[in-house]
């Protein structure tokens, strides 16, 4: 199959890199990093007035419908450019509220979510309910890197939100319940500084409760491990390009060290990688505007759904796997070829070598997504 962006998803794409371009993304994420959020929120709400958050919102809630590729083109743009924020949760968390079939929660949250007035993060306890210490329960993989957070962000088990410290409202899932939680534990550092984490509290006001919740969480996983990967697609480009111009300019023995063939095999390595991947990731984005639109037309059976559905979360694992494996790929070469520079927090370059490493497992690990797409394991479940 022959796939190809039209010229209005295109121009779109376009349209969000000049805007990011010309704002200070890199200074907005150094603020960030010290819970300065502000011009992390201005560019939030550029990104709100574009439609990027309508994207995944129905119309009758100031939304555009679902539209899951030009969620791609959205998100590697905000990769590319190295957005903070919790841009993935939030449109995971419309994806959760339009699915639950309940019109009150999506009336009071969806449309300040599409006109980026409310700034909202989400978590999901993947099949547990309580923790004992209070906070949303465990995993149980004892790995630290689950679906909902990074595997460097302390070592603890269970999800983390991803900015449940400075989010209006963090939404968890537990069991079969929608909790709007009214607190979270201590924040804890991730190799991207901009990636601040926190279980949030257990408890607080239930919004919906029952299988549709469960169903709804099972969606708004797959939308949010998609965008992940279409955000480490970004990420991994820019990486990418930063690293070709640098290696043209720095010269050993007289000549650019991008002359060099060794220089040059591996930065091929690096393209073909994310060449393999970007292929993977507007795959998914098919996959689910597929299975949107089949369910909307109500004419799969059952059984059909189902097998619809698991097909479309070993789509949604291929691109995560793909992707954060060449983003990380990316970021590996482009420390390497950059030598000491690239190690220090003043060369911008560093926020994207460490926002690819967190997003290697933000939700979904390697090990996780291999074993959905080789053995059709619904391990997140």
């Amino acid at each position: 199959m022959t796939f190809l962006l039209d010229d209005e998803q295109r121009e779109f794409g376009r349209t969000l890199d000049r805007m990011l371009g010309a704002a200070d993304i890199a200074g907005a994420v150094r603020a960030w990093a010290v819970d300065d959020t502000g011009p992390g929120r201005k560019v939030w709400q550029r990104l709100a007035d574009l439609g990027v958050f309508a994207l995944a919102i129905p119309e009758e809630h100031a939304g555009s419908g679902f539209l899951p590729v030009e969620l791609a083109v959205s998100f590697v743009e905000l990769g590319r450019h190295g957005m903070p924020g919790p841009v993935v949760e939030a449109v995971a968390a419309a994806a959760l509220l339009r699915r639950l079939g309940d019109p009150a929660p999506s009336a009071r949250w969806l449309p300040g979510i599409a006109a980026g007035s409310h700034l909202v993060s989400y978590a999901d306890t993947y099949g547990e309910t309580d923790g004992t210490d209070g906070t949303a329960g465990t995993d149980g993989t004892g790995e630290g890197g689950h679906p909902g957070g990074d595997a460097d962000a302390g070592g603890g088990r269970g999800p983390y939100a991803l900015d449940a410290h400075s989010a209006d409202t963090t939404f968890v899932v537990a069991g079969d319940r929608l909790l709007r939680a009214t607190g979270h534990g201590p924040v804890q550092p991730s190799l991207d500084p901009a990636r601040r984490l926190a279980r949030p509290a257990y408890g607080g006001e239930v919004l919906a409760s029952g299988p549709a919740v469960r169903a709804a969480s099972r969606h708004a996983v797959d939308v949010a491990a998609f965008l992940t990967a279409a955000q480490a697609l970004g990420a991994g480009r820019r990486l990418l390009a930063d690293t070709v111009t640098y290696v043209r300019q720095r010269k050993q023995f007289g000549v650019a060290v991008g002359s060099f063939q060794a220089v040059r095999h591996r930065l091929a390595d690096v393209l073909v990688a994310l060449e393999f991947a970007q292929p993977l990731v507007f795959g998914a984005a098919v996959a689910l505007a597929t299975a949107e639109t089949d369910g909307q037309r109500g004419g799969v059976v059952a059984t059909e759904g189902a097998g619809r559905a698991a097909a479309v979360r070993r789509e949604v694992a291929a691109a995560k796997v793909a992707a954060g494996e060449a983003a990380y790929g990316a970021a590996r070469a482009a420390l390497q070829l950059h030598g000491a520079i690239g190690y220090t927090d003043e060369l911008d370059l560093s926020l994207w070598i460490r926002k690819a490493r967190a997003l290697r497992t933000a939700w979904g690990t390697p090990s996780e997504c291999r074993a959905r797409v080789l053995d059709g394991q619904d391990i997140f479940y």
